[in-house]
């Protein structure tokens, strides 16, 4: 296949936002892990944000059960799934969604597979807090979830998943 057939113009917005979003989660990450004492929280603004170290053996945002090594082998499907039809989507708005919605998925299995306690069961790094018993989440979780709601508002309102020109 031709080098211009595969880093075309959507292949780029696809993979450069989903890259950069990997890049910011993995980076805050290595900020919390460094900065941070487990389960200590900091008050960013007040009660309302606050940063708190937590590793999370569960799906995004602590639910699910502990079942890591599944939570695994999905991440990895749902990430070749938008591999394959993300650079397929034929609006700058849909590739920007895309891309946000693998460099979650990319954020949150890169610790499944490279944290302790090991492959596939590593565990995934959780800073943010906000009030209301909401769980502890990162930036991937933030990405997916931004995501999905986008993407079912389009849908919603009778957008056909992936757009046309």
């Amino acid at each position: 296949m031709k080098a211009e057939r595969v880093f075309n113009r959507s292949t780029l917005i696809f993979l450069g936002v989903g890259v950069l979003i990997v890049a910011v989660d993995q980076l805050a990450k290595q900020l919390a892990l460094a900065n941070l004492e487990l389960y200590t929280p900091v008050p960013v603004l007040g009660e309302l944000l606050q940063f708190t170290l937590a590793f999370n053996d569960r799906a995004a945002f602590s639910l699910g059960g502990a079942s890591t090594w599944v939570f695994t082998l999905i991440s990895s499907a749902v990430a070749l799934a938008l591999l394959w039809f993300g650079p397929k989507f034929k609006t700058t708005g849909w590739l920007i969604l895309g891309g946000l919605a693998l460099g979650g998925v990319c954020g949150n299995l890169i610790d499944r597979l490279f944290r302790a306690p090991g492959f596939p069961n590593g565990h995934v790094v959780d800073f943010i807090q906000i009030p209301f018993n909401f769980p502890i989440f990162n930036i991937a979780d933030m990405a997916i979830s931004s995501a999905a709601f986008l993407i079912a508002l389009r849908v919603i309102s009778g957008q056909k998943i992936g757009g046309s020109k």
